[in-house]
């Protein structure tokens, strides 16, 4: 009865978790284009400059004790209450580290506005904190429908104060305005409905226990982290502020897609996994389940994302936003391999090899480092495309790592997913090509759009791709249990 069982839980938690990303997520992304045709390149270069500060905190802040707890099968209130004192206790901290060090920021970036900004931006990082253990409580019971609601809701009143104030003429206080309503309604959410109650108790035998795991993945995280948000860096000191809200607004729509698939498969993938971890060859057909079914929507989207890029700039946000149409469309490409990433690097995780984890993140940053000079001494697209290459070597290493515990190798995986990549990159060449079409953009791109979908749906159904089919039944379970 077990495995029906979790099966069952699995498909509802993909269901709602798809929901839950598909629905805030479409909200926000409405919000967005209303935003980007009210604001300017430059004011969103200045949220992209104040998040990457923010962002390292939070990873900070997290410290890989929600993965710990998330692995951890016999969790106690002790466990949940000790994580939660410690995230809240590191967030004042980190709070107080973007509070003096805003000065510097500003004048290291030559924006002396940096220096108000940041410090009430920063303020997220402690509202933040609040939502850690709230939601890994609902990962570990894979209730996402829960999640799904809280999300929506802060989606949605977070997107009218962004609004709001952008059309009063507040500039870029709107997109702070919105970042902070957003989580604040997100932890009050999780708070009222989940209705737990942390007490101030802190078990230095829980910590260090759940440290031991999760400090590889803290480290893992911060260098990760860093190292994603170093390409604005290099951007927003070496280039100017137009030039880095234009990137920031194209890695905003690769990550739309991209990252909000991983997000989904990791949420439910990790919890469901965790649960198999001494059943090897049930874990593996799943984990080959979880790869193929999510690059087949990868590469799709993606892949046509790229194919349809001036266009969809163009009608969503406007003739001022089209210089970000290259780096939309390199960042397509090296995106669409960010689950894969991710679900290889979960896999480590499971089996409890945070060590290897560590290791892995600080020899693939090195790799690394050559797609950063460029970006400094050569051109931003030269920055890019160094970054796909390195992708892709960074994927190798991901898969060449994790793939011995399943005797799943990394040629196994790419002989599971190249179909679908073979597929949308075929969809997207058609696609590409239909925009030499002399025709009014806002026709144009429904009309590609269909036609990438006819081709994407009719090839699978002629076929009867495997993942296809996959994807098809899971849609047909969460249909079934929704009537």
């Amino acid at each position: 009865m077990a495995q029906p069982s979790l099966k069952n839980t699995t498909v509802r938690g993909v269901g709602w978790s798809f929901a839950d990303s598909m629905m805030s997520q479409g909200i926000t992304f409405l919000v967005g284009i209303v935003l980007a045709r009210l604001l300017s390149p430059e004011e969103y270069g200045l949220l992209g400059i104040m998040m990457i500060f923010v962002l390292v905190s939070e990873s900070i802040v997290n410290s890989g004790l929600s993965s710990a707890l998330t692995r951890k099968q016999d969790t106690t209130e002790l466990d949940y209450n000790t994580v939660f004192v410690t995230n809240f206790v590191l967030s004042i901290v980190m709070y107080l580290v973007l509070f003096f060090g805003a000065p510097w920021i500003a004048n290291f970036f030559d924006k002396p506005q940096l220096t108000e900004l940041l410090r009430v931006l920063g303020i997220v990082v402690i509202i933040n904190s609040l939502s850690l253990v709230p939601s890994t409580k609902l990962i570990k019971a894979i209730d996402f429908k829960t999640q799904m609601y809280c999300s929506l809701a802060s989606a949605i009143i977070s997107g009218a104060v962004g609004i709001s104030m952008a059309y009063m003429g507040f500039g870029v206080w709107a997109l702070v305005g919105q970042q902070m309503t957003r989580q604040t309604i997100y932890s009050f959410s999780l708070w009222i409905t989940l209705k737990w109650l942390p007490k101030i108790q802190f078990s230095t035998k829980s910590f260090k226990e759940l440290w031991t795991f999760g400090w590889k993945l803290l480290a893992s995280g911060l260098i990760n982290t860093i190292w994603n948000e170093i390409y604005k860096v290099v951007i927003g000191k070496c280039y100017t502020p137009a030039t880095l809200g234009q990137y920031t607004q194209a890695h905003q729509y690769s990550d739309l897609f991209s990252r909000n698939l991983t997000n989904v498969i990791q949420r439910v993938s990790y919890p469901v996994l965790s649960k198999m971890q001494d059943e090897k060859e049930r874990m593996k057909q799943a984990y080959r389940q979880v790869i193929k079914v999510t690059m087949l929507i990868s590469f799709v989207f993606m892949f046509g994302l790229a194919g349809c890029a001036k266009q969809f700039i163009f009608v969503l946000i406007g003739e001022q936003w089209l210089p970000c149409v290259g780096y939309l469309q390199i960042l397509c490409f090296s995106m669409a391999l960010y689950p894969l990433h991710a679900i290889n690097l979960n896999m480590l995780q499971v089996q409890g090899r945070s060590d290897l984890f560590l290791k892995l993140e600080i020899i693939k940053k090195i790799i690394a480092l050559g797609p950063l000079f460029l970006g400094i001494f050569v051109d931003i697209y030269w920055m890019l495309g160094g970054s796909f290459i390195t992708g892709w070597i960074s994927y190798y290493l991901n898969a060449y790592y994790s793939g011995p515990y399943l005797h799943y190798t990394v040629w196994d995986q790419i002989k599971d997913f190249l179909p679908s990549m073979m597929l949308a990159f075929g969809m997207a060449v058609i696609v590409f090509l239909m925009g030499f079409i002399p025709i009014s953009p806002y026709i144009l791109l429904p009309i590609q759009i269909l036609v990438g979908a006819i081709i994407v749906f009719a090839i699978c159904e002629i076929t009867k791709l495997e993942e296809y089919m996959q994807l098809k039944q899971i849609a047909l379970d969460v249909l079934k249990r929704k009537k």
